[in-house]
């Protein structure tokens, strides 16, 4: 393909719907190409805007914003990276002519978990844990009854695992519900899900350019509060195992369409695979692919959107460990021991210009030739020594 300088008439320009520490990679990898950039979120100085070409602080709930800086703009592809986004402003930027990355459709379907379940279960015939969907406290007390304790309790729509607990008898039923109630995003309307009794869970990376379809190994995962902290690969599975995974996320990928990298959670028990979720976009568990491939996920992120290439050199076993912030400062500063920093170690500080409990700062990355646990146990170490203000 042909590559342009930015800032041109005839520049390749990329938009990003959401600029978080995500998006902030994806910008970076999308400059190595000399394309320009434009980072759009809610708040200012978000981390993508402080790398971007240009950027625009919006309501990215508010359909004519969105649109007044797509057509402003006009870039050549639209990156929705956040859920939490007006999906009318998709379509209809879409109707308009302009690539929205998968495609407006897969985004909606994504972005909600009614949605999502829906399409895999009933349409794609995918493996899933029994569900079902609730707008009141009474008909939660039945589901919950229906499905059986434990069960996980979720928001239709809310992003990193906000509102989401595991109620293990009726009476945890009444925090559940307010948990949800109170989690950002569309809380009208809560999914109920069986609890699976997984032996893990995994992201499969999973990148289209709309020839050939590309795996990552397998990432393993563990959550906190429905939120990333840790992320290692490979997983080690069985084959039958990854061949199950692999097969689902093709699917699932194939039936949303467009180009792209997906972020397809799965939950594995024995040689069984059950889908979960999926993103279409780069996913928070796939950061540690910046240590252990050639081409990170961002980086084949961008490869995929242009129609370029897939191929990459795994290096080795790697692993990531999220930072949150221990309190509340608009002047977040981190402590980071310099022994962080190594041949085999390294950490992406994200930049954000507010910290709040909870929220993800940083990110510890390390790497062993042979050994994903090796990888972990020095992660973990890492960020251990982390304090901030």
């Amino acid at each position: 393909m042909k590559f342009t300088a930015p800032l041109k008439s005839d520049s390749i320009k990329i938009m990003l719907l959401g600029s978080g520490e995500l998006g902030k990679e994806v910008i970076i990898e999308a400059q190595r190409l000399g394309i320009e950039t434009i980072a759009v979120d809610s708040y200012n100085n978000a981390p993508a805007q402080l790398v971007a070409n240009k950027s625009y602080t919006i309501n990215m709930k508010n359909e004519n914003e969105i649109l007044d800086v797509i057509r402003r703009e006009k870039p050549t592809y639209i990156l929705p990276e956040v859920e939490a986004i007006n999906i009318k402003a998709l379509f209809t930027a879409e109707n308009e002519g302009y690539h929205v990355i998968p495609n407006a459709d897969a985004v909606n379907k994504t972005m909600n978990r009614k949605n999502i379940r829906e399409f895999a279960a009933v349409e794609m015939g995918l493996p899933t844990s029994k569900y079902e969907f609730v707008t009141t406290f009474e008909a939660l007390e039945k589901a919950a009854l229906n499905i059986g304790f434990p069960c996980v309790i979720k928001p239709v729509m809310s992003s990193s695992g906000h509102g989401q607990s595991i109620a293990k008898t009726a009476a945890d039923l009444p925090k559940s519900w307010e948990l949800a109630k109170e989690a950002r995003g569309d809380a009208s309307e809560l999914i109920v899900e069986e609890f699976i009794s997984f032996d893990y869970e995994i992201t499969m990376l999973t990148a289209r350019n709309g020839k050939d379809t590309v795996f990552c190994e397998p990432i393993g995962h563990i959550q906190q509060d429905g939120d990333y902290i840790f992320s290692w690969q490979p997983m080690n599975m069985s084959d039958i195992a990854k061949q199950k995974s692999q097969d689902v996320a093709k699917k699932i990928t194939e039936g949303l369409g467009g180009r792209g990298i997906f972020g397809v959670e799965l939950f594995v028990k024995g040689d069984d695979v059950y889908f979960s979720e999926v993103s279409p976009r780069p996913h928070d568990t796939g950061m540690v692919t910046m240590i252990t491939q050639s081409q990170s996920e961002f980086a084949l992120h961008v490869r995929a959107v242009l129609g370029l290439p897939l191929e990459y050199i795994d290096y080795g076993c790697g692993a990531s460990a999220a930072y949150k912030a221990s309190g509340d400062t608009f002047n977040p500063i981190i402590d980071i021991f310099d022994s962080s920093f190594t041949k085999n170690s390294f950490v992406r500080v994200f930049g954000k210009p507010q910290s709040h409990v909870g929220r993800r700062m940083a990110v510890a990355l390390a790497f062993d030739k042979d050994s994903s646990d090796i990888a972990l146990q020095k992660a973990k170490e890492i960020i251990g020594n982390f304090k901030d203000n």
